[in-house]
């Protein structure tokens, strides 16, 4: 195996940097990370494959195929995150990446009162900004959770969290998102956020997220 190849591509791609504009700090992008791991992912399926005369050139097809593919997701994600923190600035909502999922944290001051379902008239704007992202990037797939505070009992906080996710779930679908991207899914109060103990800490429990992942 000529791991020159692998070693170099590796580098140059991991070598890749940007300033992050929400922090200021240098950073390798999403994009160049995504392109290393399929170029090593790519480079290790060609050795795998391929016969002892061509293991080389197998390898560095692959690796160049893996990297265009890892590459392309991340910056797909890239521009979509970008698109969401501009959308949803000053809105309240905590936008977050891990890898190439972005997820969306609402919380109960924007979403919905205690015990209810029905969106709040100040959740449709950000739900707007969050649409008009999601329209443009047709090629993602939204996980909607819903969360409740620990107020009632279990069965109760189930059903309503399933409510919840179904509420916002039918308003994206009413925004022009293909229902086939948009599955919902109630947790009720086991991943709470913060305190269950204080006001304050209820309604941050008392939330909605969205996970968004690329469509492969």
């Amino acid at each position: 195996m000529n791991r020159l190849y692998l070693v170099c591509l590796f580098g140059l791609l991991y070598g890749c940097t940007s300033i992050d504009p929400y922090t200021g700090e240098q950073k390798a992008s999403n994009t160049a990370k995504g392109a290393g791991i399929g170029a090593v992912a790519g480079a290790v399926l060609g050795a795998a494959t391929a016969d002892k005369d061509d293991r080389d050139k197998a390898i560095l097809t692959g690796a160049v195929a893996g990297a265009a593919v890892g590459g392309g997701i991340g910056y797909y994600m890239d521009r979509q995150e970008a698109k969401l923190r501009q959308e949803l600035q000053g809105s309240g909502v905590q936008v977050r990446r891990e890898g190439n999922t972005i997820h969306l944290v609402m919380p109960g001051n924007i979403t919905f009162a205690t015990s209810r379902y029905e969106i709040k008239s100040r959740f449709y704007p950000v739900l707007d900004s969050v649409s008009k992202v999601l329209v443009e990037f047709k090629k993602t797939a939204i996980m909607v959770s819903g969360h409740t505070d620990s107020t009632g009992s279990l069965e109760t906080n189930q059903t309503l969290s399933e409510q919840r996710a179904s509420s916002v779930r039918q308003y994206l679908i009413q925004r022009q998102i293909a229902s086939g991207r948009i599955h919902a899914v109630g947790y009720g109060p086991r991943y709470p956020m913060d305190t269950n103990s204080t006001a304050a800490g209820r309604e941050q429990n008392r939330r909605v997220e969205l996970k968004l992942e690329a469509l492969e």
